[in-house]
């Protein structure tokens, strides 16, 4: 018999009858009662340490108190309002500020609800203003689950299979991946992804035919692959070349996760069209379409449209945290956390012969996993890491084709002190594994 007010614990053990398998099925599942700054605190009483901050969008940790109360406040005022029936101040404060700081000379925006709402809206609004229909994406791109950002998504094969046809006019090019490029050097590398963009307006589709390039300045769920310097510029200067606009998917990068505002100013790229999600809001939903006002204009009124997007709560949090991320100087913090935990993550490399290569820009980072000697992925690996971690009180995720690579990405605003705990117990469990244990 079915309790009628049942457990949290009744309802963890039965949540594959109450969850769609797709939402469910996921690794480790952990009961969490509630968050607060860098942990999270199981039901048990039991204190994680977490560097995934909510797949990147808890950039300052969790219920930082500003952005709390600032959300609070807002709710005592309206919680709901349709933007274009009934316009907030937050939304309209909101862009107003992001405007004096996006790159590409965005000062225009189309507020959604995730960063998949975000593509799906510059996919729309680039064959609208261009009249072309042609997208290029990258290979180990992740653009989101709705359809149009799963017809230019292919991290993994199986985040596609079954739910075609995919949407036409997606092509796909070689994204730079230096650590498994046959290139010499980085240099070759970047030039043999301009190069497949050559093959690609040469035999599949013309350029004059091609909307739009959309593109992760660091690939996030394709493994943290940062591109090597200058290729993102030359991409820019293709799209110059053959009037295509560059769209930016920032979903992962923005709000200071690379030790710039957004990843664009990291890579000194100036693109025309700007997704923005997660790390906007720390936590709570809100995605973000962003242009110069000549490209957003000529989307027309009925063109496209939201119910809840722009949410007047959410948006009042996004200020906020724009907000803390300047006046906390969160930026450098970012650089500098970030460069320590990368010198230290160089220097276990130097220790592991599983260790195949370190990267990271700011506190984005990932440590890519092989089998001693060679380059051979090593997921198993990764999951005797993960689980060994989990075990010592800290939560991080995999990431990469083969699930062979470990992202390390803690809240941005975290102090010295959390980033050598954290370092500490990830060290521990990689020359554990090297030890032979499997536990």
């Amino acid at each position: 018999m079915k309790p009628n007010h049942p457990t949290f614990e009744y309802l963890i053990a039965h949540r594959e009858d109450l969850l769609a398998p797709a939402l469910a099925q996921d690794w480790p599942n952990l009961p969490i009662e509630r968050a607060q700054g860098a942990y999270l605190y199981d039901c048990h009483g039991k204190r994680y340490l977490d560097w995934l901050s909510g797949f990147g969008a808890c950039n300052l940790g969790h219920n930082h108190p500003r952005v709390v109360a600032a959300a609070q406040a807002q709710m005592e005022h309206i919680v709901h309002a349709p933007v274009g029936v009934a316009t907030t101040e937050s939304v309209l404060r909101l862009a107003w500020e992001l405007g004096k700081v996006m790159p590409g000379g965005a000062d225009m925006f189309f507020f959604g609800n995730s960063g998949a709402e975000a593509v799906e809206a510059a996919i729309k609004l680039a064959r609208y203003v261009t009249k072309r229909p042609g997208i290029i994406a990258f290979i180990g791109s992740f653009h989101g689950r709705t359809l149009g950002a799963t017809s230019a998504t292919t991290s993994k094969s199986r985040y596609r299979s079954g739910m075609s046809p995919y949407l036409p006019g997606f092509y796909f090019a070689r994204f730079p991946y230096p650590y498994r490029s046959k290139a010499p050097s980085p240099e070759d590398c970047a030039q043999d992804a301009m190069d497949d963009i050559d093959r690609l307006f040469e035999h599949v589709i013309a350029p004059q035919e091609v909307a739009a390039f959309l593109v992760e300045p660091v690939q996030g769920e394709g493994g943290y692959i940062i591109p090597p310097p200058g290729w993102l510029n030359e991409l820019r200067r293709l799209a110059d070349k053959h009037g295509i606009m560059l769209i930016l998917d920032e979903v992962q990068t923005g709000f200071g996760r690379t030790g710039e505002l957004f990843a664009a100013q990291t890579f000194g790229v100036e693109p025309d069209i700007v997704c923005l999600a997660k790390g906007i809001a720390n936590g709570l939903p809100l995605g973000a379409t962003a242009a110069r006002a000549e490209i957003m204009k000529a989307w027309g009124p009925a063109s496209h449209g939201t119910t809840f997007g722009g949410n007047p709560v959410s948006c009042a949090a996004a200020l906020e945290t724009l907000h803390v991320i300047q006046e906390e100087n969160l930026l450098a913090n970012a650089s500098v956390q970030g460069g320590y935990l990368l010198e230290g993550l160089r220097f276990l490399k130097e220790k592991s012969p599983i260790v195949g290569d370190v990267r990271g820009v700011g506190l984005m980072l990932a440590v890519e996993f092989v089998q001693p000697g060679g380059k051979e992925p090593n997921p198993a690996a990764v999951s005797n890491i993960l689980n060994r971690m989990l075990a010592n009180g800290m939560l991080c995720y995999p990431c990469g084709h083969w699930a062979q690579t470990i992202r390390l990405i803690p809240a941005i605003n975290a102090d010295h002190a959390e980033v050598e705990v954290g370092l500490e117990i990830f060290t521990q469990a990689v020359l554990a594994e090297v030890g032979g244990g499997a536990g």
